[in-house]
This record gives C-alpha cells, sequence and structure tokens, in this order.
C-alpha cells in the first residue's frame, strides 16, 4: 500500500484526484437524495426513478462523437474546470425548478448537465495519463477504488441525511459547491502543455464538424483494430448494462420485498456494507494484484460477484441480503483495479481521449437500454429475482469471455503500446 500512495508525492496529481473525488461525492449526494425524493412524492410509479436515471445516462448518445474528440484536441485542463463550473450552474437551475415542480423541465435539466458531465472524465482521465509514470497506473487505479468504497461507504447515507434534514433542494446545492471547488482544483493545477494539448494546439474554430467525425471515426478504428482493446469494450458494453440495472434494483430489493416500511433506513445500511466491502477489497486487491495476471484478477472477480448476484435472488432476510452485498463488494474491487490500470498502459496517450469517448457511449448505451427494461417490465413481466437473475447472467457471461480470450491477447500486448501512426497504418 506504501507504493500506492506514493503518488501523491506528485502535486498536481493530488489536486486532481481531490477534484475528482470532491466532484463523485457531491454528485453522489445529490442523485441520492433526488431519487429518494422521487419514491416519496411518486411512490406509486417507480418508472421515475429509472427514468432519473436514464438522464444521467442518455445525453451520452447524444455528445458521443464530440467528448473525446475534444479532449484529444483541446485544452484538457480548461476542458475539465469549465464542465465543472457549468455544472454548478445547472444544478443551481435545477434547484429552481425543483422548487416550480415541473417534472419535464426537471428531467431536461438533469439531462443538460449530464451531458456537459460526460466531457470531464476523458479530458480528466488524459490529465492523471500524463501526470503518471506508467508503473504508476495501476497505484492510481487502486486509489480510484477506494475512493469508490467511499462513496459507497458514506455517499448513500449522507444523501439520505441531506434528504431528511435539508431536503432535496439542499443535497443539491451541495452537488453545486462541490463542482465548484472541483473546478478550482483543477484550475490550480500546473500541467504541461503536452499533457494538456497531446495533439499541439487548436482553435474551436479548427473544429469543423467534418474534422470531429474524421477525429471520432479514427479512435474507434484505433479501438476497433487493437485486439486487446476491443475485447475490452465487449465487457464495457455488458457494464454498461450491470451499472444501470444495479443503481435501480438495490433500492427496489428494499422497498417491494424486504423492508417495505423502512427502506430508507436500510438503504444507508446497504451503502454502508457496501461501501465497507470494497474498502476492504480495495486493501486486499491492490496487496495481491502483483501476484496474479492482470486478466485473473479481471474475469475472477467478475465471476464471484456474478455467482453472488444471482444467490441474491434466492434471499427472503435482510441480514442475509446484506451479507451477500458484503461478498460482492468484496470482490468486486479486483476486477475495477485491473481494468483501470490496465487501459493506460495500453492505450497511445495521443488517443486516450477518443478511446474514452469510445467506452463512454457503449457503457452509456447498454445503460440506458438496461433502465429502459427495468422501466418497462418491472414490476409487469419481470419479478425482483427475475431482475437479480438477468444481471447475474450478465456478469458471469462477460467473466467467462475474458477467461477465454484475454489471456492470449494479453501475451500478444505484453510490449510497448503501439504509435497512433502504427495504429493507422494496421487500419489500412
Amino acid at each position: 500500500m506504501k507504493q500506492t500512495f506514493r503518488v501523491f508525492k506528485k502535486a498536481d496529481y493530488t489536486r486532481l484526484f481531490l477534484a475528482s473525488f470532491t466532484s463523485r461525492m457531491g454528485s453522489v449526494v445529490g442523485m441520492v437524495a433526488f431519487s429518494f425524493y422521487l419514491l416519496d412524492r411518486f411512490s406509486n410509479q417507480p418508472f421515475y426513478v429509472s427514468l432519473a436515471e436514464m438522464m444521467y445516462s442518455l445525453p451520452m448518445l447524444a455528445v458521443f462523437f464530440i467528448v473525446g474528440v475534444l479532449a484529444d484536441r483541446m485544452d484538457r485542463k480548461k476542458i475539465a474546470a469549465n464542465c465543472e463550473w457549468i455544472s454548478a450552474a445547472l444544478s443551481f437551475a435545477l434547484m429552481g425548478m425543483i422548487a416550480i415542480g415541473w417534472m419535464p423541465l426537471i428531467f431536461m435539466i438533469l439531462f443538460l448537465r449530464s451531458a456537459v458531465n460526460k466531457f470531464f472524465f476523458p479530458a480528466e482521465s488524459g490529465l492523471v495519463q500524463g501526470i503518471l509514470d506508467e508503473h504508476e497506473y495501476t497505484a492510481a487505479a487502486g486509489l480510484n477504488q477506494l475512493t469508490q468504497s467511499l462513496f459507497n461507504l458514506f455517499g448513500s447515507g449522507l444523501g439520505i441525511a441531506c434528504y431528511w434534514l435539508i431536503g432535496v433542494q439542499g443535497a443539491v446545492l451541495m452537488d453545486a459547491i462541490s463542482f465548484i471547488i472541483s473546478g478550482i482544483l483543477i484550475h490550480a493545477c500546473h500541467i504541461s502543455q503536452d499533457v494538456r494539448l497531446p495533439n499541439g494546439p487548436h482553435k474551436f474554430k479548427d473544429l469543423n464538424v467534418k474534422m470531429m467525425l474524421k477525429d471520432y471515426k479514427d479512435g474507434l478504428v484505433y479501438a476497433l483494430k487493437h485486439r486487446l482493446l476491443f475485447h475490452l469494450l465487449i465487457g464495457f458494453f455488458v457494464f454498461g448494462a450491470v451499472n444501470g440495472s444495479f443503481s435501480v434494483i438495490t433500492v427496489f430489493i428494499l422497498k417491494y420485498k424486504l423492508v417495505p416500511e423502512t427502506y430508507e433506513m436500510w438503504s444507508i445500511y446497504e451503502g454502508i456494507t457496501f461501501g465497507s466491502g470494497i474498502l476492504i477489497g480495495s486493501i486486499l486487491a491492490s496487496s495481491i494484484a502483483n501476484k496474479f495476471k492482470i486478466y485473473q484478477l479481471l474475469y475472477g472477480g467478475l465471476f464471484l460477484a456474478g455467482v453472488l448476484t444471482g444467490v441474491v435472488s434466492l434471499v427472503n432476510n435482510v441480514i442475509v441480503y446484506l451479507i451477500i452485498v458484503f461478498g460482492i463488494a468484496l470482490v468486486l474491487p479486483a476486477a475495477n483495479i485491473a481494468i483501470g490500470g490496465w487501459l493506460p498502459k495500453i492505450v497511445d496517450p495521443k488517443m486516450m481521449g477518443r478511446v474514452e469517448g469510445t467506452i463512454s457511449p457503449l457503457m452509456m448505451v447498454s445503460q440506458t437500454a438496461a433502465l429502459g427494461i427495468i422501466a418497462w417490465a418491472f414490476p409487469k413481466f419481470l419479478s425482483i429475482s427475475g431482475l437479480f437473475v438477468s444481471v447475474s447472467i450478465l456478469i458471469v457471461g462477460v467473466s467467462v469471455f475474458f477467461a477465454i480470450v484475454l489471456p492470449k491477447l494479453a501475451k500478444e500486448y505484453d510490449q510497448p503500446v503501439k504509435t497512433e501512426a502504427e495504429m493507422a497504418d494496421a487500419a489500412y
């Protein structure tokens, strides 16, 4: 673990880490509070919760071909900082719309704010990749996993507490403040021009539609011709569906099956349980990461998580459910750390934004589709148990797929990353 925390010796990475942490924590608090606001206001219409989650994922379909291109062609630092400040302004607008209570406007602002946020992570990922050395990528992935555990540990509880104490508007105000702080931290970074502008300086007038489409096509061709990356993209598509499903079914099982009268309080316990499991699992996974092949961590963690998710479908007791949730959280970090530390090693830095711009829409398409299916099928066609079985099949299926294809591909790419020019030559 000492090696993991050494990356904080780099001040710019520390600022970026804190900026990302602050932004994500605020977003989690507001999202949780808004979900419970919808469950209270529209108790007999659970599709509103699924619809709200879709507003977080659907915007990627509108901006997918732009986000990666901007991250590779424009100043990554300015993109990341401006995303946070615009998101803050939209959060203030959301507070006003909640006061009016007109749901179409509320969902429209959620859509716009999510669309702006989609530009943040490709730019931030490119900055982190440029700041750190190759041997530090896995450490950074481990730290990201640790922060994710903190979100799960405290985010849900804090979101519900804010909803109870200061209402949904107070929670959204915390969102706005967190975005402002994140933007200030990013603005304070001193990052070299070659990291901020890996493909040289460009102006907005240079970014016509034809150029952006060509750049997006180049990124897509790069991903498709990079055999290891291509197979990982298939996994990301499934991950999107799984993420979308988990964002709602964990609340549904508490409210509609296990503890209907006290589901809010048990949601806090679930968040603490899941967060504790992720935290412990992150420490364990970081400690053993060098003892296994990276692909073994990936498909092993996924397989165990998938099996445990299937077991949840049989549960009728909330305590047993929390024990299984802890088990799922304990094994997931191995997969997350593996894939988070692997991507920066195999992707050309000049293409990182466009690769992220390819991954994100894939996940958003499947996430939106999963939420749409749940909104349509639950509870009319699919029960709670049916939802968990379906998700289990997805996770186990992708883990088996990875176990079959990744070992051979990993050996082929156990060499320096090919440059953009080399990948372009291979494409034609």
